[in-house]
């Protein structure tokens, strides 16, 4: 495992120098660094248990070192990390592993004067029988220790949906996150998907509450299986298509997906409309609208046309659609246990996000027909880039009236508006918010 933690370092050092996505680094280093199938899963294990318990982490490496925090060196910050993680969160890897591969880790990265501080400040802890204090914390200080959660937005969560689903929110955020793939039903059954997988060696199981839904459980590189080559699914959160279902598209209707890409949304609307019809998938970048289109060719999806386009400017080349979709960029705080890296940034980050929205949702209500339908979604929780930015739109635009659009899933609300929360749907947290053009 010595090459699996020594990628994982030095993957934590460039998660903290730049503004590089957790799973882009990860994937791109797993595919060059030649580790096997257990030392890509224990890495991968490591780097984003890290990166969620950061926090969490950090605190303990301070209630348990002589020096201030703010002066280890990013490089023994990072060793120290892993080691605390694999005593604290990784049963399977025994203590005195944990202590002296952090220590040889110091070795190869060439930190030699962190050695026996390491080995000290770890050990130190074990003779502590793992003790952690959270003495002097308020409970919503102590929440935020304890889930590695900012606490701005630990109390963001508790002001906006009760301490309840605050909580909740906040261990959802921690863990490996589900994985579900939107069965292809043009060409495929949920069963006859689920018994190709389970032939190719992936365990995989029909999702109870959601047809064309399935789960997969230890599938190892998704894009290596026959079935996927073969076009017979992609991978969608469970959310994802619920959002889908919302706008409800049918045969030959015409469908704008605006902020489309990777392209997940408009491959299932496709296979909604029974790949009858035409659903323009667009995105600010060429080289994304590109990917759209290479997965709609593996999918089969024929009638999905990707192309580039500027959400925020009107294009009076798209033509007047019966249904647009409006999943607009937004914080992400419903996707942290994919992302984990998306809580670490400042608040003021997110602060302009909502002008954005609003005006990508503006222009997009234009491409409407009368009688038609339009969804604004997110993949956040947060009532000011969702609630608020509906009911702003709905109260300047009579012309559009908020509707309750069914979705085959007994746990959504009956309410023009969904919030669906990790913890209640089984998928990430999302939003949704239905409208019809009534004039």
């Amino acid at each position: 495992m010595a090459n699996a933690r020594l990628t994982a370092v030095k993957l934590l050092l460039r998660m903290d120098s730049g503004k590089a996505y957790s799973n882009i680094l990860l994937d791109s280093a797993l595919s060059e660094q030649g580790l096997s199938e257990r030392d890509k899963a224990f890495a991968s294990a490591l780097f984003y248990g890290v990166t969620e318990r950061k926090m969490t982490l950090d605190y303990i490496i301070a209630q348990n070192s002589s020096m201030p925090f703010e002066k280890i060196g990013m490089e023994t910050a990072a060793v120290l990390r892993m080691g605390f993680y694999q005593l604290l969160y990784m049963p399977s890897v025994p203590e005195s592993a944990a202590v002296n591969e952090s220590v040889k880790l110091c070795k190869k990265l060439k930190i030699f004067s962190s050695e026996g501080f390491v080995n000290g400040i770890l050990r130190n802890f074990l003779r502590k029988n793992k003790a952690v204090t959270y003495v002097g914390l308020s409970d919503e200080e102590r929440l935020s220790i304890e889930y590695s959660c900012p606490l701005w937005l630990a109390k963001k969560w508790k002001n906006e949906y009760g301490s309840e689903n605050a909580i909740k929110a906040m261990e959802a955020s921690l863990g490996a996150p589900p994985l579900f793939a939107r069965v292809n039903t043009t060409k495929v059954s949920d069963d006859e998907l689920v018994d190709l997988l389970n032939k190719e060696g992936v365990s995989a199981e029909k999702n109870p509450k959601l047809n064309g839904c399935v789960r997969l459980f230890k599938s190892g590189d998704i894009e290596q299986l026959k079935a996927f080559k073969d076009g017979l699914f992609h991978i969608q959160d469970v959310s994802s298509q619920l959002c889908c279902h919302t706008l409800r598209p049918i045969v030959n209707e015409t469908v704008i997906d605006v902020c489309a890409a990777p392209g997940g949304k408009s491959f299932t609307m496709a296979e909604l409309m029974g790949n009858n019809g035409k659903v323009l998938s667009l995105d600010l970048y060429d080289a994304r609208a590109n990917l759209i289109a290479d997965g709609a060719k593996r999918l089969g999806l024929k009638i999905v046309e990707a192309r580039q386009n500027n959400a925020v400017h009107f294009d009076e080349t798209l033509p007047k659609a019966d249904r647009v979709l409006c999943d607009v960029p937004c914080s992400g705080f419903g996707v942290i246990r994919r992302k984990p890296e998306i809580k670490y940034k400042s608040e003021s980050e997110f602060d302009e996000l909502p002008t954005l929205q609003r005006a990508i949702l503006e222009v997009s209500s234009q491409y409407v027909k009368v009688g038609g339908t339009l969804v604004y979604s997110t993949c956040t929780l947060s009532r000011r880039e969702n609630d608020e930015v509906a009911q702003a739109f709905a109260q300047n635009h009579p012309e559009f009236s908020p509707i309750v659009q069914p979705v085959p899933y007994e746990s959504a609300e009956n309410s023009p508006i969904r919030t669906y929360f990790p913890d209640k749907d089984g998928g990430d947290g999302f939003f949704t918010a239905a409208f019809r053009r009534v004039k």
